[in-house]
């Protein structure tokens, strides 16, 4: 420590003693101050030994700034500081003595000169770039889990971030002035996530589930569950896919695209309109991906079963029912 104050002190009095060649004889009134130092009735050159040797071990003290819970430090030397000493009692040298004055019981009034102290700005902008950089904070945006029977919504977390214009004016502002405390806390911003609850309610205003298993439709609504319907499901070999789908068309009375399978016999690539016997997919379709959908059956016996060739099937009062619920890009769990 000895050795650094030491390094500092040389760097900050080497102005002190770059002077004029010829003795400053000048006599500093009465009464002036500098960085709280008496310098009255000194000649220049001794105001500046004395300024040199009392403020130099004060004006080397770091900069430490709180941030976010950290405690960074900028150093004199990072920071360029600069005391000049000489220059300072120069300044003093210009004070006009003041007059006794009687609530000074007849002593000089006092004056305070500001030290000549500089020091690099845009070194301080750089530190400050830096430390913003590792205190910054990120928000946390809110985000939704799926399952079948539930939606799980995880909140918000605000971030928080250094405003650096304010933080740097703030270093500044204690390095010019030798006097103020060097222990600093930064100006905190806080940062909005981009997501938060209410974004999750419109961003999934609309949600179903399909439980193979139980042979379950869930409608979430709001984020809440509002309906439940039993449903069919594909059979063995012919399964409803599993995996997270969105809601790519709606029709009432659909006309059925007879997929080119096997099972579909001489059916094959033929369209049957819709709203006749022969058209399975009665009242209404959801198409989900891939030929499958949610449709409505006369075979309703089958609710509750594997009995589809895909596709998800409910009981036509049910799907006229859910139809209106159910927007385009309505996200499907199908599990």
């Amino acid at each position: 420590m000895r050795l650094r104050l030491a390094t500092v002190a040389a760097v900050l009095a080497g102005l002190a003693v770059a002077g004029p060649a010829r003795a400053d004889d000048r006599i500093i009134a009465p009464g002036v101050t500098a960085g709280g130092v008496d310098i009255g009735g000194l000649t220049v050159d001794t105001a500046a030994a004395k300024l040199s040797s009392i403020l130099t071990p004060h004006l080397s003290r770091d900069v430490v700034l709180e941030a976010n819970g950290a405690t960074y430090r900028l150093t004199t030397t990072q920071a360029k500081l600069a005391f000049d000493a000489l220059r300072t009692a120069q300044r003093a040298a210009h004070v006009v003595a003041e007059p006794p004055t009687p609530t000074a019981g007849g002593a000089a009034a006092s004056t305070s000169v500001p030290l000549a102290l500089t020091h690099a700005r845009l070194a301080v902008r750089g530190w400050v770039k830096q430390v913003a950089a590792q205190a910054y904070r990120a928000p946390r945006n809110a985000t939704l889990r799926i399952t079948i029977k539930h939606l799980r919504a995880r909140r918000a977390v605000l971030g928080s971030a250094i405003d650096a214009t304010a933080t740097a004016a703030a270093v500044d502002a204690a390095l010019d002035d030798g006097a103020s405390t060097r222990a600093l806390r930064a100006t905190i911003k806080t940062v909005r996530p981009k997501i938060n609850a209410n974004d999750l309610r419109t961003l999934n205003g609309t949600v179903i589930t399909v439980d193979r298993s139980t042979f379950t439709l869930r409608l979430f609504k709001g984020l809440k569950l509002r309906k439940r319907y039993g449903i069919a499901v594909g059979m063995a070999g012919l399964d409803t896919p599993p995996g997270t789908y969105r809601i790519q068309s709606r029709q009432v009375d659909p006309a059925w695209h007879v997929p080119r399978s096997p099972w579909a016999g001489s059916l094959q690539g033929k369209v049957i309109p819709g709203g006749i016997a022969s058209n399975p997919l009665k009242a209404r379709w959801l198409g989900i991906a891939n030929g499958v959908g949610i449709h409505g059956t006369s075979e309703e016996w089958s609710i509750g079963s594997r009995a589809s060739h895909g596709c998800i099937r409910m009981r036509v009062a049910d799907v006229i029912d859910l139809y209106p619920r159910v927007p385009i890009g309505t996200q499907v769990l199908i599990k």
